[in-house]
């Protein structure tokens, strides 16, 4: 005769599980310790092999961790509990990390042997924390498990919108914050994380804290940037303003960098908000040999003018595309054009090469989705992704462009995806949070979004260690963004005068490393 084990004792097996620790010097699990409250999480930790196997992958398709099991919250609480099951009641803790939507590209969401948790799961459960605009209109207070595409959707419905965004809206807000979060309008408006006014956090010690600049701001300045070391967002007070109804995006081209990067520089210094000529969104990029100048990013150039852009790369080899949005609503609609057309006076674009949409506001913040879709039904989307994203200072950038660029990039002659470069305002980053930028008020970011084959990609992987020893051997003082490194030492170097405030952040929020160990910080060596 056979029978199935229930679910709740094949949970309680867990827990032991990852109490032990399978080490010898693990003590075993007294059922009638106090910390068995945390039972109350029993029925949501699963070790189904496909929950395993999810955990164990990112969208990088580089690295693969296998942890013990996975926690399906429904709220925060169950997740308060899992950490103390770690903190409190295990002579050998277990890493725990947090998976919103899995975007991270070297196992960042990982947490080998230990538990992984899905933060999607709360979305499902009625109370969990939704996404609520506040009766004035001021805010937002949205679920750290909640992607940007939904925020968008549901603060539309009130005609607002935040101001910082991503590329691509299907991230997590949790996510996002403890990178940075940064796109096209980081210039005027700052990187997502300098646009909070309040978090619930929990932190290492399985302590659940509502923190703002004037509140734990500590803990405040710590998560926000800081890779998911000292908490996990579960909530985000992200503030709103009227949202535009439609947008004027021009692109145009250059050949000659130094003109490229002046244009940028130049258009990035009107930063005010109240500066009728500041742009809204830009952003620059590299357009190469690949059959065709639109990619999965966007499709933006009408297909008449394909061949003689072609003609244009073939030419020159690389040519340089610049891309600037302004919104508007009704009330300027007869007059953006004439706006439009004295902001981009005295550029130095190439003659003839001017092209222009006019779409409407979530049109231009969803673009990438339309790309997405159509890589994902052609089996081209859940491929590796050996990205490399950089800062550069400004003073470098065009030693950049002739090593790495016209260098590297053209030499070895394998890129396939988009190259970003475009600048950003220091002054619009708050120094005291843990996102590490170069020390220069203007800097670059410079990203490798490579696509690879599985059999293929470490190829992309050998040209990225050989821009970042070129960038070392020339003295150009490179910040990685999403940074992965292998050694402390490396991180020591990354975080420079930061790494005494990072260190000491861990040790105040999360003594026993709990968080986030894919990240490799303080866990690996």
């Amino acid at each position: 005769m056979s029978f199935q084990i229930p679910a709740f004792f094949t949970a309680i097996f867990i827990i032991i599980r990852l109490l032990s620790m399978i080490k010898a010097s693990s003590k075993p699990l007294d059922v009638h310790h106090k910390g068995m409250k945390a039972l109350g999480i029993a029925a949501k930790l699963s070790v189904d092999p496909s929950a395993i196997e999810a955990a164990s992958r990112d969208f990088g398709h580089i690295v693969e961790a296998i942890p013990k099991a996975v926690l399906h919250p429904s709220t925060p609480q169950d997740i308060v509990a899992l950490i103390k099951l770690s903190y409190h009641y295990s002579s050998v803790p277990f890493g725990i990390a947090a998976k919103g939507h899995g975007h991270s590209v070297r196992g960042q969401a990982m947490a080998n042997n230990g538990v992984v948790i899905d933060m999607k799961s709360m979305k499902k459960h009625p109370n969990g924390t939704r996404i609520r605009v506040s009766a004035d209109g001021l805010y937002a207070d949205v679920g750290g498990e909640q992607l940007w595409i939904d925020v968008l959707n549901k603060t539309l419905e009130h005609g607002l919108a935040p101001v910082s965004w991503t590329d691509y809206l299907y991230l997590t807000v949790g996510g996002t914050l403890s990178n940075a979060g940064i796109s096209g309008q980081t210039f005027r408006y700052g990187p997502q994380i300098s646009n909070v006014l309040e978090m619930d956090v929990i932190t290492g010690k399985a302590d659940l804290m509502t923190c703002s600049p004037k509140k734990n701001s500590e803990l405040f300045h710590a998560v926000l940037g800081g890779l998911g070391q000292f908490g996990i967002v579960t909530r985000a007070r992200i503030p709103l303003e009227p949202a535009p109804k439609r947008v004027k995006w021009i692109r145009v081209l250059y050949n000659d960098f130094s003109l490229f990067t002046r244009d940028q520089e130049l258009l990035i210094s009107r930063n005010g908000r109240k500066d009728k000529n500041a742009l809204d969104y830009l952003e620059g990029s590299l357009l190469m040999d690949q059959g065709t100048p639109n990619n999965w990013r966007s499709s933006f150039f009408p297909h008449s003018d394909h061949s003689r852009i072609i003609s244009l790369i073939i030419k020159h080899r690389i040519i340089y595309c610049l891309e600037v949005v302004k919104h508007y609503d009704y009330q300027t609609e007869n007059t953006i054009d004439k706006q439009m057309k004295q902001i981009l006076q005295g550029l130095s674009y190439m003659s003839g090469f001017m092209f222009q949409k006019d779409v409407g506001y979530e049109e231009f913040l969803n673009r990438v989705r339309s790309g997405e879709l159509k890589l994902d039904s052609q089996g081209l989307w859940e491929v590796p992704h050996p990205w490399l994203n950089l800062f550069i200072p400004k003073s470098q950038i065009s030693d950049f462009n002739n090593g790495v660029f016209r260098g590297i990039v053209l030499e070895r002659n394998i890129t396939t995806g988009p190259v970003l470069v475009y600048p950003m305002n220091r002054q619009k980053w708050d120094d005291r949070m843990s996102a590490v930028i170069p020390d220069e008020e203007i800097f670059y970011t410079v990203g490798f979004l490579h696509s690879g084959g599985f059999n293929d990609w470490e190829a992309f992987e050998n040209q990225n260690k050989e821009i970042m020893r070129f960038c070392k051997k020339s003295g150009i003082m490179v910040k990685q963004y999403l940074p992965h490194y292998s050694t402390k030492d490396e991180w020591v170097h990354h975080f420079g005068s930061k790494w005494k405030v990072f260190q000491r952040r861990k040790h105040q929020f999360d003594p026993r490393m709990l968080l986030s160990p894919g990240q490799g910080i303080f866990n690996n060596y």
